[in-house]
């Protein structure tokens, strides 16, 4: 009897294997009838070229790519650990120093500029946060610095750590620069912000962007504030600003993040990112809440989508880029905590499929933080944390989606520039 009963509990076993095989193969081949594509991507393991001077990286917290594909970055080079900067310190030591904060490659991964720094006649950033070259060729820089006691470990809800809204922001101000460096403009001032409806200053800038019909500059404000403002990219001055759905924004502590709660009424901080699509809709990452909102240029809202809800920590929704086709048709979302990149039907906000892993090596990522695209269509990526780089994967044109996970995107043959 017993025997009978094994027997039959292995079979039992089998065809329930077998039944889960072919719902599995039923949805695949569901959805290479359907006809699904979306672009492919492989990394450039050799992107960028090695630094000179025995320069180093830290945490590489922004990323804009300008009209001639160069492409900038912005870190933080006092994030990197004592043991990696000895000559810093030690004049006999030859390695090694942290890079200049404002780095420009050409579409080699040749290192064609770089500044930046404290200077004369504006308040250079205590942690750097977001890099745009805009339309016109200007360099904006923000930064999300906090005063006051030592801040929480990266990852108890706060990223690189600078954390909560609550603490005394420094960083209250947005800065404006020509591309060789010369200082143009400052919108704030440090420690001045009276928080989320302060005309005057910011408080702890995510991400900004400039729209080129309007001359009107947007920002994710961001690490202290909960919302998106706009200024006049010329005089800086404020013209609009609002809060998740549209709402006035509220500076009123909502507590831990709880998935299973009504959606939040209020953005959560930071809100990180904010890009603006073809068809003029702002698509703006409300991070630690999992969702990407949308509205119109005057902040009427439009509709919104979750992505991976459950997620607590350092949330899902980190920073946006569209492909390179006249309708946008496709969204690269960069997901820190997951250490992935989801690509999404722009119409839908349908996640299609992602890339990525986490880890060192190419294709791999340790809290992807930044993506852009250029022209040709690659995705370049920045890192924060220990990760500490940037990347670049490489439009292979489009493919039929046949899974949602496609792993480390490695390349299938000899890597050409």
């Amino acid at each position: 009897m017993k025997r009978n009963l094994f027997i039959a509990a292995i079979l039992i076993a089998v065809i329930g294997a077998l039944g889960a095989g072919s719902i599995l193969l039923d949805k695949k081949a569901a959805v290479q009838a359907a006809g699904v594509q979306a672009p492919r991507f492989e990394v450039d393991p050799m992107w960028p070229k090695p630094l000179p001077n025995h320069w180093l990286l830290g945490m590489v917290i922004g990323l804009s790519i300008d009209d001639k594909d160069h492409i900038w970055i912005v870190h933080r080079g006092s994030s990197l650990e004592a043991t990696e900067t000895h000559a810093k310190n030690d004049p006999d030591s030859p390695c090694c120093r942290p890079a200049p904060p404002v780095l420009e490659f050409d579409e080699e991964g040749n290192l064609i500029g770089h500044w930046g720094g404290p200077g004369e006649g504006y308040d250079w950033p205590l942690s750097m946060h977001g890099i745009l070259i805009d339309f016109k060729g200007n360099v904006w820089l923000g930064g999300n610095g906090a005063g006051g006691p030592p801040a929480p470990a990266a990852g108890a809800g706060g990223e690189e750590g600078v954390a909560s809204g609550l603490r005394p922001y420094h960083d209250n101000e947005i800065l404006k620069f020509t591309q060789d460096g010369k200082f143009l403009m400052q919108i704030g001032k440090p420690n001045q912000s009276k928080g989320s409806n302060d005309a005057d200053n910011v408080k702890g800038i995510s991400q900004m962007i400039v729209d080129p019909s309007t001359n009107e500059l947007y920002a994710a404000d961001g690490y202290g504030n909960k919302r998106v403002i706009v200024f006049d990219a010329d005089t800086g001055k404020m013209k609009r600003y609002w809060g998740a759905y549209g709402h006035r924004p509220d500076d009123t502590d909502m507590g831990p993040y709880n998935p299973n709660d009504p959606p939040d009424q209020q953005f959560r901080n930071p809100v990180h990112c904010v890009a603006m699509s073809v068809d003029r809709l702002l698509y703006i990452c409300d991070r630690v809440n999992d969702r990407i909102q949308v509205f119109n240029t005057d902040g009427s809202f439009v509709k919104e989508v979750f992505i991976q809800k459950e997620t607590k920590g350092n949330g899902s929704v980190w920073e946006l880029a569209f492909s390179k086709d006249p309708q946008q048709t496709y969204m690269y979302l960069a997901d820190g905590e997951h250490n992935q990149i989801h690509i999404l039907l722009r119409s839908t906000l349908q996640v299609l499929s992602s890339f990525g892993d986490g880890g060192r090596q190419p294709g791999q990522f340790y809290a992807v933080h930044s993506i852009e695209t250029d022209s040709k269509g690659n995705i370049f990526t920045t890192e924060t944390f220990r990760g500490q780089r940037v990347q670049k994967f490489m439009y292979k044109g489009m493919a039929p989606v046949t899974t949602d996970d496609q792993g480390v995107v490695w390349p299938k043959t000899a890597t050409s520039h």
